[in-house]
């Protein structure tokens, strides 16, 4: 059985769990999924399978993609992504992958990957969590600024900044996977998950949920 599905960030809200502490969840609308392709240990060197998730209209799409999915006797997906297992997959192409699965298997922590929220380019203070100048005592438009870097130089030539300096730059709109969240309910009639803790992403992005590595 393939412990992994696809799915949609809907949001957060909080749920009442049974000692009648307040839980709050992530709600992730997931699948249902279709096993576009299975690979194996044979074939590819490796045991997994892909899964699509997400009907788009064929204009969308590109003619191999279509075709693609046709083979497993589905019609074009809009999110396309690879669940690599540790043993040979059960499923066959054009099965479907619902939430069903994590309820039948009791998955009680699952790994979620999503892409973080972009935040531009962002200063040290945001991007790192530095202090800051004071806010008085002779400090003049240089409040949020990030400070001497000619200190960090390597050597005593001072030419360049040393690998790994933090400065201001891009931040965020990196993949991240949030490890051994735990799995409070799964909603098999409309498709719902609802997951303790914060998820990467934004209202609306793809998430792949998997079965925890490190926790059950």
């Amino acid at each position: 059985m393939t412990l992994g599905i696809l799915g949609t960030k809907l949001g957060m809200t909080r749920v009442v769990g049974e000692r009648g502490v307040i839980e709050p969840v992530t709600v992730i609308k997931a699948g249902p999924c279709v096993v576009l392709q299975v690979k194996t240990e044979e074939s590819d060197g490796y045991d997994a399978v892909q899964l699509g998730f997400g009907d788009v209209k064929p204009h969308r799409s590109t003619k191999p993609m279509i075709g693609h999915a046709a083979k497993a006797g589905a019609g074009p997906k809009g999110f396309v992504r690879e669940i690599r297992l540790v043993e040979p997959a059960t499923q066959s192409p054009g099965d479907v992958v619902t939430v069903a699965q994590f309820e039948e298997a009791k998955v009680g922590h699952v790994d979620v990957t999503g892409v973080t929220k972009g935040k531009g380019f962002a200063g040290g203070m945001k991007r790192h969590g530095f202090g800051g100048f004071p806010a008085s005592h002779g400090t003049e438009r240089k409040h949020r600024a990030p400070g001497s870097i000619g200190s960090h130089a390597p050597g005593a030539t001072g030419r360049g900044i040393k690998k790994g300096k933090r400065m201001a730059g891009h931040m965020g709109a990196v993949r991240k996977t949030m490890s051994s969240l735990r799995l409070l309910g799964v909603d098999t009639k409309n498709d719902l998950m609802l997951i303790r803790g914060s998820v990467p992403g934004a209202i609306g992005s793809v998430v792949t949920v998997r079965r925890a590595k490190k926790k059950d």
